[in-house]
């Protein structure tokens, strides 16, 4: 996990205190342990730490990432997260339901299923709100092919679940 906030770290591990954690509070000492580990998943803020690098280096790595944020919550960040490879995009405001994103995340690889776009449909309504009705205009393009390649069907979510 890297955040630059220790209070939001401490959170997390509280939140997720059955997983084995390691944290980071920079970019540089995350970067070490991402090139150095390998590890089930990482969750990243965007802020402060320079995310979307950590997110690359995630992904080349085929670590799975969460991107957790505040200050970075806007949809042009939550597209860019998507398109570097992120399996989520959680708002710290939900950070409590981490262990929910994450479990989903471990059965879907479990169980072979590649599409990670369950927790959009989870935080849909958050997103609406907080960025306002058409907010997903801008980019329909991007929008219509998200739904086509991760959103999870009612079959799939069974498998999972």
């Amino acid at each position: 996990m890297v955040d630059d906030e220790p209070d939001i770290l401490e959170t997390l591990k509280e939140i997720l205190e059955e997983c084995d954690v390691e944290t980071a509070t920079t970019f540089e000492a995350a970067g070490e342990l991402l090139k150095r580990e390998d590890y089930h998943a990482t969750i990243l803020d965007i802020m402060g730490i320079r995310g979307f690098d950590l997110l690359k280096i995630a992904t080349e790595k085929k670590i799975p990432a969460l991107m957790l944020t505040a200050q970075g919550l806007d949809p042009d960040n939550l597209v860019g997260s998507i398109k570097l490879g992120a399996k989520s995009y959680i708002p710290k405001d939900r950070m409590v339901e981490i262990d929910i994103y994450l479990k989903e995340i471990f059965i879907a690889q479990e169980k072979g299923i590649e599409k990670s776009g369950n927790w959009f449909a989870r935080l849909g309504s958050f997103f609406d709100k907080r960025f306002g009705q058409g907010w997903k205009n801008k980019d329909k393009k991007f929008w219509e092919e998200f739904d086509k390649t991760h959103k999870v069907s009612k079959d799939e979510l069974e498998e999972i679940m």
